[in-house]
């Protein structure tokens, strides 16, 4: 809102705001244990027979063993698929997909990472009873339009926010990846169990939770959609992230911050999902599909580069996010200072947090480096969101620059 002066001198109030739509999850359930209610959420969206999607890793775990109980409490009969690989490929989703309807399948869970999770969405679709499009036909923006199961998301990290986005990214060839958004995929419900992410190893709660720090990041300052309710949560989502990220990291038991973390996550993803991101991800996916560096990590290695090259258009909204993200450390100067005060925070932060903070450092040839910046220029659904227009050039430079 702004004053100005109307015809006869007399004060007059302007609308400022631009019109804006905003979706979400339509029930998100943020409490420690409340996995283990699980069964009676899926009877209560009148389903009998569900098909839970996770990876091995959560099954040896033994995550799934206070939730396995309810579902025979609850008579509920329960198939679990659990092939999920991280960046799961385009056969994984078939095979669980065929799973899904060989149960009958009347609701999908995503337990787990945002593999799992993205998974679970595209099988809600796929093993609809209606559903007649292949997976090759929803790649894209507003391909994917029929009717889906039901779909409940159990985030076991705290970093991809898939819980309460429309989207999923599928492994599509040995080096390519492609994204799937569209209104359908958004999850019924999310459940947010501190719980569940216990003991979960250092350095991937470090990852995941960059991760969601870029999400937040880049949706306040995202050239598309950005709107006053994904600014809120972005910032809100940085202040519980940035403050809770290295208690969380280096203390696995610490459920408070555990538990700030999921909401934080949570947050981002509502504010990506709304606004979307940009060239931190652009950059990152690359080097998942050709070194096969996890996502929170390469979006970690490139942060840095990417800030300090969008800082001549983004510095204003990077100056307002400081205080969110470094609390009482960020001291006051001008928009560039401050923003140089936040690069070099993230910097240290990623330092300290024990994650690696160069190209190199993760094997990757110096020589391939030409070859990542044209794979990245591919990934335009998410440059166009930049605030500064990336050439193929710049993004050979930004790689330098991380290397």
């Amino acid at each position: 809102m702004s004053e100005n002066k109307n015809d006869s001198g007399e004060e007059a109030i302007e609308n400022t705001m631009r019109d804006f739509r905003f979706s979400t999850t339509r029930t998100i359930i943020c409490e420690a244990g409340a996995a283990a209610r699980l069964a009676d959420l899926c009877r209560a969206e009148g389903a009998s027979k569900v098909l839970l999607v996770t990876d091995s890793g959560i099954v040896n775990a033994g995550l799934l063993d206070r939730i396995l109980p309810g579902f025979d409490h609850a008579g509920l009969r329960l198939g679990i698929f659990d092939r999920v690989e991280a960046d799961p490929k385009d056969a994984t989703i078939e095979a669980a997909a065929h799973a899904a309807r060989a149960l009958g399948a009347e609701l999908v869970v995503g337990f787990g990472g945002g593999s799992s999770m993205d998974v679970a969405k595209l099988v809600a679709v796929l093993a609809h009873p209606e559903c007649r499009e292949s997976l090759e036909e929803l790649y894209g923006v507003d391909n994917t339009r029929g009717p889906r199961l039901p779909l409940v998301q159990v985030p076991t990290t705290a970093g991809t926010g898939s819980e309460v986005t429309p989207i999923a990214i599928v492994t599509t060839g040995e080096t390519t990846k492609a994204g799937i958004v569209s209104p359908v995929l958004q999850p019924d419900i999310a459940v947010l169990d501190a719980e569940l992410t216990l003991g979960l190893p250092a350095h991937v709660t470090a990852a995941t939770g960059i991760d969601a720090m870029v999400h937040a990041i880049e949706a306040y300052t995202s050239c598309d959609k950005k709107n006053p309710v994904s600014d809120m949560l972005a910032r809100e989502a940085l202040q519980l992230l940035a403050s809770n990220i290295a208690a969380a990291t280096h203390d696995g038991s610490n459920l408070m911050a555990r538990g700030n973390m999921l909401l934080g996550a949570l947050y981002a993803g509502q504010a990506f999902a709304n606004a979307p991101v940009a060239a931190v991800h652009a950059l990152a996916y690359p080097l998942g599909g050709h070194f096969h560096i996890p996502h929170g990590l390469s979006n970690s290695l490139v942060l840095p580069q990417v800030l300090r090259f969008n800082a001549a258009n983004a510095g204003a909204a990077y100056a307002e996010l400081a205080p969110h993200i470094m609390g009482d450390a960020c001291i006051a100067g001008s928009d560039s200072e401050v923003t140089e005060q936040l690069i070099c925070w993230l910097e240290n932060l990623i330092v300290e947090l024990g994650l690696p903070n160069r190209l190199r450092d993760c094997n990757v040839d110096e020589a391939s480096l030409p070859l990542l910046a044209s794979e990245a220029m591919k990934q335009q659904r998410l440059l166009v969101n930049n605030p500064r227009t990336v050439t193929e050039r710049d993004a050979l430079a930004i790689y330098r620059a991380a290397y």
